[in-house]
Protein backbone atom coordinates (compact mmCIF):
# COMPACT_ATOMS: atom_id res chain seq x y z
CA UNK A 1 0.00 0.00 0.00
CA UNK A 2 2.68 2.28 0.82
CA UNK A 3 4.35 1.79 -2.58
CA UNK A 4 1.21 2.71 -4.40
CA UNK A 5 1.12 5.94 -2.96
CA UNK A 6 4.62 6.70 -3.78
CA UNK A 7 3.89 6.22 -7.51
CA UNK A 8 0.67 8.65 -7.00
CA UNK A 9 3.00 11.21 -5.25
CA UNK A 10 5.50 11.02 -8.01
CA UNK A 11 2.66 11.41 -10.74
CA UNK A 12 1.46 14.41 -9.45
CA UNK A 13 4.94 15.93 -8.75
CA UNK A 14 5.75 15.03 -12.44
CA UNK A 15 2.35 16.51 -13.73
CA UNK A 16 2.83 19.89 -11.52
CA UNK A 17 6.03 20.07 -13.45
CA UNK A 18 4.61 19.64 -16.56
CA UNK A 19 6.64 16.30 -17.48
CA UNK A 20 5.76 13.75 -19.40
CA UNK A 21 6.93 11.21 -18.20
CA UNK A 22 6.17 7.00 -17.63
CA UNK A 23 6.24 5.85 -14.51
CA UNK A 24 5.89 2.35 -13.79
CA UNK A 25 3.16 1.17 -11.76
CA UNK A 26 5.45 -0.86 -9.53
CA UNK A 27 8.31 1.18 -7.53
CA UNK A 28 11.46 0.37 -6.98
CA UNK A 29 13.67 1.18 -4.50
CA UNK A 30 15.66 3.72 -7.12
CA UNK A 31 11.84 5.39 -7.49
CA UNK A 32 11.21 6.26 -3.87
CA UNK A 33 14.39 7.56 -4.12
CA UNK A 34 13.28 10.05 -6.84
CA UNK A 35 10.29 10.88 -4.81
CA UNK A 36 12.66 11.98 -1.86
CA UNK A 37 14.80 13.91 -3.89
CA UNK A 38 12.11 15.63 -5.38
CA UNK A 39 10.18 16.40 -2.56
CA UNK A 40 13.10 18.06 -0.85
CA UNK A 41 13.62 20.25 -4.13
CA UNK A 42 10.10 21.61 -4.11
CA UNK A 43 10.49 22.13 -0.24
CA UNK A 44 13.53 24.21 -0.94
CA UNK A 45 11.93 25.95 -4.14
CA UNK A 46 9.05 27.29 -1.80
CA UNK A 47 11.31 28.68 0.79
CA UNK A 48 13.26 30.79 -1.47
CA UNK A 49 9.62 32.06 -3.14
CA UNK A 50 8.72 33.31 0.69
CA UNK A 51 7.55 36.93 0.86
CA UNK A 52 10.93 38.67 2.06
CA UNK A 53 10.70 40.43 5.02
CA UNK A 54 11.21 44.19 5.47
CA UNK A 55 12.00 44.44 8.31
CA UNK A 56 15.14 42.84 7.88
CA UNK A 57 16.38 44.55 5.00
CA UNK A 58 18.04 48.34 5.09
CA UNK A 59 15.47 50.11 3.05
CA UNK A 60 12.51 48.82 5.34
CA UNK A 61 10.57 48.41 2.52
CA UNK A 62 10.24 45.29 -0.43
CA UNK A 63 7.99 44.39 -3.31
CA UNK A 64 4.79 42.02 -2.89
CA UNK A 65 6.50 38.37 -4.38
CA UNK A 66 3.28 38.21 -6.39
CA UNK A 67 1.17 41.51 -7.20
CA UNK A 68 3.32 44.12 -8.59
CA UNK A 69 0.86 46.76 -6.84
CA UNK A 70 1.78 45.81 -3.86
CA UNK A 71 4.49 46.25 -1.34
CA UNK A 72 5.42 45.72 2.40
CA UNK A 73 6.78 48.12 4.98
CA UNK A 74 8.19 47.76 8.25
CA UNK A 75 6.12 49.88 10.60
CA UNK A 76 6.64 49.78 14.26
CA UNK A 77 8.87 46.51 14.13
CA UNK A 78 6.38 44.38 12.32
CA UNK A 79 5.57 44.21 8.22
CA UNK A 80 2.60 45.60 7.16
CA UNK A 81 1.33 45.65 3.74
CA UNK A 82 0.31 48.09 1.51
CA UNK A 83 -1.31 48.64 -2.02
CA UNK A 84 0.07 51.07 -4.82
CA UNK A 85 -2.48 53.98 -5.83
CA UNK A 86 -4.88 52.43 -8.48
CA UNK A 87 -2.80 52.15 -11.63
CA UNK A 88 0.56 52.55 -10.32
CA UNK A 89 2.95 49.59 -9.20
CA UNK A 90 6.14 49.00 -6.62
CA UNK A 91 8.96 50.53 -7.64
CA UNK A 92 11.13 50.88 -5.13
CA UNK A 93 11.84 53.22 -1.76
CA UNK A 94 12.16 56.90 -2.97
CA UNK A 95 11.29 55.94 -6.45
CA UNK A 96 8.80 56.55 -8.73
CA UNK A 97 5.67 59.20 -9.27
CA UNK A 98 4.75 58.76 -5.60
CA UNK A 99 5.64 56.54 -2.31
CA UNK A 100 7.43 54.40 -4.40
CA UNK A 101 4.96 53.76 -7.00
CA UNK A 102 5.52 54.20 -10.42
CA UNK A 103 3.69 53.95 -13.82
CA UNK A 104 3.85 50.20 -14.74
CA UNK A 105 4.67 50.84 -18.52
CA UNK A 106 8.30 52.85 -17.08
CA UNK A 107 10.04 49.55 -16.49
CA UNK A 108 9.72 46.22 -16.12
CA UNK A 109 8.43 46.24 -12.79
CA UNK A 110 5.79 43.25 -13.51
CA UNK A 111 7.72 40.65 -14.67
CA UNK A 112 6.78 37.35 -12.81
CA UNK A 113 3.94 39.15 -11.39
CA UNK A 114 0.75 40.24 -11.68
CA UNK A 115 -1.59 43.32 -10.22
CA UNK A 116 -4.04 42.48 -7.51
CA UNK A 117 -6.45 45.31 -7.91
CA UNK A 118 -8.66 46.11 -11.02
CA UNK A 119 -8.93 49.42 -12.75
CA UNK A 120 -11.00 51.86 -11.13
CA UNK A 121 -12.29 53.90 -14.16
CA UNK A 122 -12.76 57.87 -13.98
CA UNK A 123 -13.99 60.43 -16.41
CA UNK A 124 -11.11 60.23 -19.42
CA UNK A 125 -9.08 57.94 -17.26
CA UNK A 126 -8.64 53.92 -17.56
CA UNK A 127 -7.40 54.11 -14.34
CA UNK A 128 -7.15 56.90 -11.27
CA UNK A 129 -3.73 57.50 -12.31
CA UNK A 130 -2.40 57.15 -15.65
CA UNK A 131 -1.18 58.91 -18.86
CA UNK A 132 -4.06 58.43 -21.22
CA UNK A 133 -4.89 58.77 -25.49
CA UNK A 134 -7.31 61.82 -26.29
CA UNK A 135 -10.66 60.36 -27.24
CA UNK A 136 -10.98 62.59 -29.97
CA UNK A 137 -7.68 64.45 -30.80
CA UNK A 138 -4.21 62.98 -31.62
CA UNK A 139 -2.80 66.26 -30.23
CA UNK A 140 -4.18 65.82 -27.19
CA UNK A 141 -3.94 63.47 -23.96
CA UNK A 142 -5.18 62.95 -20.47
CA UNK A 143 -2.62 62.96 -16.81
CA UNK A 144 -4.88 61.76 -14.28
CA UNK A 145 -4.22 61.92 -10.81
CA UNK A 146 -6.16 60.59 -8.28
CA UNK A 147 -9.39 60.49 -11.11
CA UNK A 148 -8.90 64.13 -11.66
CA UNK A 149 -8.12 64.34 -15.33
CA UNK A 150 -5.97 67.01 -16.89
CA UNK A 151 -6.01 67.88 -20.50
CA UNK A 152 -2.32 68.44 -21.90
CA UNK A 153 -1.35 69.39 -25.26
CA UNK A 154 1.64 68.22 -27.50
CA UNK A 155 2.97 71.48 -29.32
CA UNK A 156 5.49 71.51 -32.22
CA UNK A 157 3.79 69.68 -34.50
CA UNK A 158 3.98 66.59 -32.41
CA UNK A 159 1.33 64.46 -31.78
CA UNK A 160 0.42 61.69 -28.49
CA UNK A 161 2.02 58.56 -29.17
CA UNK A 162 0.09 55.94 -27.21
CA UNK A 163 3.00 53.32 -27.03
CA UNK A 164 5.88 56.02 -26.03
CA UNK A 165 3.05 57.38 -23.87
CA UNK A 166 5.06 61.07 -24.66
CA UNK A 167 4.85 63.33 -27.74
CA UNK A 168 6.39 62.14 -31.05
CA UNK A 169 6.77 62.83 -34.73
CA UNK A 170 4.14 62.14 -36.47
CA UNK A 171 5.79 59.52 -38.75
CA UNK A 172 5.97 57.26 -35.48
CA UNK A 173 2.14 57.80 -35.16
CA UNK A 174 0.15 54.95 -36.43
CA UNK A 175 -3.45 55.64 -37.35
CA UNK A 176 -3.41 59.19 -36.52
CA UNK A 177 -5.73 61.63 -38.77
CA UNK A 178 -4.03 64.56 -40.58
CA UNK A 179 -3.57 68.01 -38.44
CA UNK A 180 -6.66 70.49 -39.03
CA UNK A 181 -4.21 73.02 -39.50
CA UNK A 182 -3.03 71.62 -43.00
CA UNK A 183 -6.13 70.42 -44.59
CA UNK A 184 -5.62 73.34 -46.95
CA UNK A 185 -2.32 71.76 -48.68
CA UNK A 186 -1.30 68.71 -46.98
CA UNK A 187 2.50 70.31 -47.97
CA UNK A 188 2.16 73.86 -47.97
CA UNK A 189 3.32 76.68 -45.50
CA UNK A 190 1.12 78.41 -42.85
CA UNK A 191 1.64 81.31 -41.13
CA UNK A 192 2.32 81.38 -37.12
CA UNK A 193 -0.11 84.02 -35.69
CA UNK A 194 2.07 87.43 -35.77
CA UNK A 195 5.41 85.52 -35.82
CA UNK A 196 7.64 87.16 -38.82
CA UNK A 197 10.27 84.40 -39.17
CA UNK A 198 8.55 81.33 -38.10
CA UNK A 199 5.71 79.61 -39.91
CA UNK A 200 4.11 76.15 -40.06
CA UNK A 201 5.69 73.82 -42.35
CA UNK A 202 3.02 70.85 -43.13
CA UNK A 203 4.40 67.95 -44.23
CA UNK A 204 2.37 64.55 -45.42
CA UNK A 205 -0.50 66.88 -43.34
CA UNK A 206 1.50 66.99 -39.99
CA UNK A 207 3.01 70.40 -39.02
CA UNK A 208 6.18 70.85 -38.15
CA UNK A 209 7.54 74.45 -36.83
CA UNK A 210 10.31 76.16 -38.84
CA UNK A 211 12.36 79.61 -39.27
CA UNK A 212 13.20 81.71 -41.90
CA UNK A 213 16.84 81.95 -42.53
CA UNK A 214 18.55 84.99 -41.04
CA UNK A 215 17.72 88.51 -42.20
CA UNK A 216 14.61 86.75 -44.17
CA UNK A 217 10.61 87.18 -42.82
CA UNK A 218 7.96 85.13 -43.49
CA UNK A 219 5.46 86.49 -46.37
CA UNK A 220 1.84 85.85 -45.30
CA UNK A 221 0.54 86.22 -49.52
CA UNK A 222 3.35 83.60 -51.20
CA UNK A 223 3.82 81.86 -47.74
CA UNK A 224 8.02 81.56 -48.31
CA UNK A 225 10.61 83.41 -46.67
CA UNK A 226 11.21 86.55 -48.72
CA UNK A 227 13.83 89.58 -48.16
CA UNK A 228 11.96 92.14 -45.93
CA UNK A 229 9.55 94.58 -46.44
CA UNK A 230 6.51 92.78 -46.90
CA UNK A 231 3.54 94.18 -45.83
CA UNK A 232 3.10 92.87 -42.21
CA UNK A 233 6.68 92.59 -41.47
CA UNK A 234 9.06 95.55 -41.55
CA UNK A 235 13.33 94.75 -41.90
CA UNK A 236 14.92 93.51 -38.53
CA UNK A 237 16.59 96.32 -37.12
CA UNK A 238 18.81 93.91 -34.99
CA UNK A 239 20.02 90.50 -37.08
CA UNK A 240 18.49 87.51 -35.35
CA UNK A 241 20.58 85.32 -32.71
CA UNK A 242 22.03 82.43 -34.99
CA UNK A 243 20.40 79.57 -32.68
CA UNK A 244 16.85 81.28 -33.52
CA UNK A 245 14.77 84.34 -32.43
CA UNK A 246 13.15 82.66 -29.11
CA UNK A 247 14.35 83.81 -25.68
CA UNK A 248 16.98 82.39 -23.85
CA UNK A 249 15.92 79.11 -21.95
CA UNK A 250 12.97 78.33 -24.40
CA UNK A 251 12.19 75.69 -26.62
CA UNK A 252 12.30 76.18 -30.13
CA UNK A 253 9.06 73.64 -29.98
CA UNK A 254 7.37 75.68 -27.47
CA UNK A 255 5.82 78.79 -29.71
CA UNK A 256 4.48 81.87 -27.64
CA UNK A 257 0.79 81.71 -26.50
CA UNK A 258 -0.34 84.18 -28.73
CA UNK A 259 1.35 82.54 -31.80
CA UNK A 260 -0.58 78.53 -31.39
CA UNK A 261 -2.57 77.84 -33.89
CA UNK A 262 -6.01 78.74 -34.09
CA UNK A 263 -8.70 77.02 -31.54
CA UNK A 264 -5.84 75.18 -29.93
CA UNK A 265 -5.80 76.35 -25.87
CA UNK A 266 -2.14 76.75 -23.93
CA UNK A 267 -0.66 73.94 -22.09
CA UNK A 268 -2.34 73.99 -19.08
CA UNK A 269 -0.78 75.81 -16.47
CA UNK A 270 -0.46 74.31 -12.48
CA UNK A 271 1.80 71.18 -10.81
CA UNK A 272 -0.02 67.64 -10.15
CA UNK A 273 -1.54 67.68 -6.65
CA UNK A 274 0.74 66.62 -3.66
CA UNK A 275 0.61 62.78 -3.67
CA UNK A 276 -1.15 61.11 -0.83
CA UNK A 277 0.17 58.39 0.92
CA UNK A 278 -1.03 54.67 -0.13
CA UNK A 279 -3.78 53.35 2.59
CA UNK A 280 -2.40 49.77 4.15
CA UNK A 281 -4.32 46.82 3.69
CA UNK A 282 -6.76 45.95 6.33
Amino acid sequence: MRLSLGVVYLRSIYNYLGLNARIPCCPTENLLKNVKAEKKRIRSHAQKQQQEDPCQTKSRVVGDIEYCDRYWECVNGRPELFDCPNGLVFAGKHRGVTEGCDYPWRANYCDGKRQANPPIPAEHCDWLYGIFGHETSCTRYWTCWNGTATEQLCIGGLLYNERARSCDWPENVEGCQKHPLCNDDANGNVPLGKSCNRYWQCQGGYPRLQRCPAMLVFDRRSLRCVVPPTEDCDVPTTPPNLEGDLPEGRNEQEPEEENLPPGVPPLPAGALPIPLRARPRN
